[in-house]
Order: structure tokens, then C-alpha cells, then sequence
């Protein structure tokens, strides 16, 4: 059985970092991607970032691309995202999940296996 547990978030300041980490369990080999996905009160879910852990491939929503790396990769269970620069409208609950596609945009709809929630508030 495939899970998944989130951990990481806090509460921090405009401007400041946060990491989250996801850990993946389940899994035999590597040919599966794994996606940050955020959702802010009132809001839909939405995606984040990316990653196969296989070959690396990534993919950054707009609104962060050039402030979140996501990490990951076949000799680690683990898939980190790395926030800096954060903003108030980073604000939600992350979560991680996973799917053994790719699928450009990174889609939540194409993600079948989710872990728990982790809160990320950043304060102005």
C-alpha cells in the first residue's frame, strides 16, 4: 500500500523559508511522481510543484517559480519543498501526494494517492 506523510509547515514571516517534507512509502522502484499541492480558505486546490523522482523532471506553478525548489529522486524516499521569499498568499494547507504519471500542469485531479495536510501560514 502506497502512503504518504507530510511534515514540515509552521508559521513564518513575509519574506522569510520554510521547508516541508514528504515521505513516500510503497513504492518498488522509482517511476513515480510526486506533487506539493496547496489549498488557501475558501479556494480550490491547487498545484504547486512537481517532480519523477526517476529523471528529476519538475514542474512550478506561476506564482512560485524562482522562489520553491522541490527535491527529490530515485535514492531517496523523500521529496522536499523548499520555500523562500515567502508571501502572505502562500498561506494554505499543503499536501503532498502521488500517481505513477506524469501529466503536464500537474493536474489534482490525475492524483489518486494523498497524504495528511500540513499548515503553512505566512504572516505580512
Amino acid at each position: 500500500e502506497v502512503q504518504l506523510q507530510a511534515y514540515g509547515g509552521g508559521l513564518v514571516q513575509a519574506g522569510g523559508s520554510l521547508r516541508v517534507s514528504c515521505v513516500v512509502s510503497g513504492f518498488t522502484g522509482d517511476s513515480y511522481t510526486v506533487g506539493w499541492f496547496r489549498q488557501a480558505p475558501g479556494k480550490e486546490r491547487e498545484a504547486v510543484s512537481c517532480i519523477t523522482q526517476s529523471n528529476g523532471r519538475t514542474y512550478y506553478a506561476d506564482s512560485v517559480k524562482g522562489r520553491f525548489t522541490i527535491s527529490g529522486g530515485s535514492a531517496k524516499n523523500t521529496v522536499d519543498l523548499q520555500m523562500n521569499s515567502l508571501k502572505p498568499e502562500d498561506t494554505a494547507v499543503y499536501y503532498c501526494a502521488t500517481d505513477l504519471g506524469w501529466y503536464a500542469g500537474c493536474p489534482v485531479r490525475e492524483y489518486d494517492v494523498w497524504g495528511q495536510g500540513t499548515q503553512v501560514t505566512v504572516s505580512s
